[in-house]
């Protein structure tokens, strides 16, 4: 008489009933934005449609058009320790969504045993037959928990959640890598051009020692004039020393950033980088959206509020199915035949009764979490309006105060020029030179300073936006 298949078809009918409900049930919360309240521009300025179109772009530092920078950009993008680490967390990320996202489906396992026994034949049940005796087995199992609250893929959606959090983590490291790099190489930039001037300056001091000396012996000058040149000799050559002690350092900071531990820059000035222009008034507060910091506590929000639903649906009864199916007799050669073939079939429930309030306490801990990821994302979306709204004034003043100190300058090089001319014909002292000297090399280092200030906030600026803008073009 064949076996009935009525478990088989009543354990496939309370599948599928089962997995039907399953797709209608969930505590998974719907993610929204949440509202922040941003003006609709930086500076509380009105857009116009050009300004509405504007975009980003990654490789911001292009826009200095210096191919050295370039180049350092690209070797510390693919060698920087900090962002390889980054790509790890990425993948590891990434391994664990595939585990979490296995869950949907039904894990099949293949068993398979042999063993040998002997049984008592002088108990209450004495052997029958062979003793002791071989058993052979082989079966396909599977255990499977229906989704019907909505656990596993509240658990999937946590988890893809917090892998593109951990790609938008890798973004954050790269910008912050590329800012450096940028922020010391123009650090570099104003050593060299501070090193030229100094040298410059050295030499003129050089000159002008050897000359005090001339008229010292045809009895011109007093040896007090002398003595003053060869200390504001001594003392520029003290700076130089000191100014080259910092370009090292600089130098090292870029060996770290870039992974180059070989890495040398020749001297050029900073002066030819050109700065980017300041973008204009009213540059939209939607360009927030690229900063992958923002970016990345949005999605650590969309995690906690799957992780809300996980705690939910721990609160309700889990279902399981099992089968197994296979064969097993006292010899190998019979376990494939079909008198020893073998199968089970059955459904379980597991219902939380009592547990001191444990669940319900994952609940509110979930719910605690999720109020932190939405403050921290809003702490993070008033911190990029800030920072860009600090990059624009910034590049703005320091624009307009490097126009004041570059005739500040021009004006220290025609009073130096006055000073010397009358120091040669006789009308005044060498201390009067010395100070024309001083107030131009200093002026001339304010100039210097505040061009790479601006430089500077135009790479802050860049960071804060998450990129450079350039106009859309559709």
């Amino acid at each position: 008489m064949k076996p009935s298949n009525t478990p088989i078809l009543n354990t496939t009918l309370t599948l599928a009933v089962a997995l039907a409900l399953s797709a209608c049930q969930s505590f998974m919360p719907i993610n929204t934005k949440p509202d922040t309240h941003l003006p609709e521009a930086y500076d509380h300025l009105v857009l116009d449609n050009a300004q509405a179109d504007m975009v980003l772009t990654k490789d911001w530092w292009k826009l200095y058009q210096d191919n050295t920078l370039n180049q350092l950009e690209e070797t510390a993008l693919s060698q920087n320790l900090d962002i390889q680490k980054a790509v790890a967390r990425i993948e590891e990320a990434d391994a664990y969504a595939n585990e979490v996202g296995a869950a949907l489906l039904p894990q099949v396992n293949l068993d398979a045993g042999g063993n040998k026994n002997r049984v008592t034949e002088a108990g209450a049940f004495p052997a029958f037959g062979q003793n002791p005796r071989n058993t052979f087995n082989v079966r396909l199992g599977t255990q499977y928990e229906i989704d019907f609250w909505g656990k596993v893929r509240g658990a999937k959606a946590s988890a893809r959640a917090q892998l593109l959090a951990s790609e938008y983590a890798k973004d954050v490291v790269a910008l912050t890598v590329a800012s450096n790099v940028a922020l010391q190489y123009v650090q570099i930039r104003l050593i060299d051009s501070q090193l030229a001037i100094a040298q410059q300056t050295q030499q003129n001091r050089e000159e002008s020692l050897a000359l005090t000396k001339r008229r010292l012996a045809g009895g011109i000058v007093s040896a007090l004039d002398v003595h003053q040149a060869e200390l504001a000799l001594s003392n520029l050559t003290a700076q130089i020393i000191e100014l080259k002690r910092l370009r090292q350092l600089a130098l090292h900071q870029l060996h770290v950033l870039t992974g180059d531990l070989r890495l040398n820059i020749n001297q050029a000035s900073l002066e030819p980088i050109p700065v980017p222009p300041v973008p204009p008034v009213g540059v939209p507060s939607r360009l927030l959206e690229a900063r992958p910091d923002i970016a990345q506590a949005e999605q650590a929000l969309m995690a906690a509020n799957a992780n809300i639903g996980i705690a939910k649906a721990a609160l309700f009864p889990s279902i399981s199915l099992t089968a197994n199916y296979g064969g097993e007799s006292l010899a190998l050669g019979d376990v494939l035949k079909s008198a020893s073939r073998i199968w089970t079939a059955g459904i379980g429930l597991n219902l939380p009764i009592f547990d001191a309030g444990r669940l319900k306490a994952k609940v509110s801990q979930a719910n605690a979490q999720q109020k932190q990821s939405l403050i921290a994302y809003q702490q993070a979306i008033q911190k990029g309006f800030v920072e860009v709204n600090d990059g624009l004034v910034n590049m703005r003043q320091f624009t307009e105060k490097e126009q004041a100190l570059q005739r500040s300058s021009l004006l220290a090089k025609q009073a130096l020029a006055i000073a010397e001319n009358r120091y040669h014909a006789g009308y005044s002292s060498y201390l009067e030179v010395l100070d024309a000297q001083r107030n131009y090399l200093d002026a001339q280092t304010s100039h210097l300073q505040t061009r790479a200030n601006r430089m500077e906030a135009s790479v802050d600026l860049f960071k804060a936006l998450g990129g450079g803008w350039q106009a859309y073009k559709p």
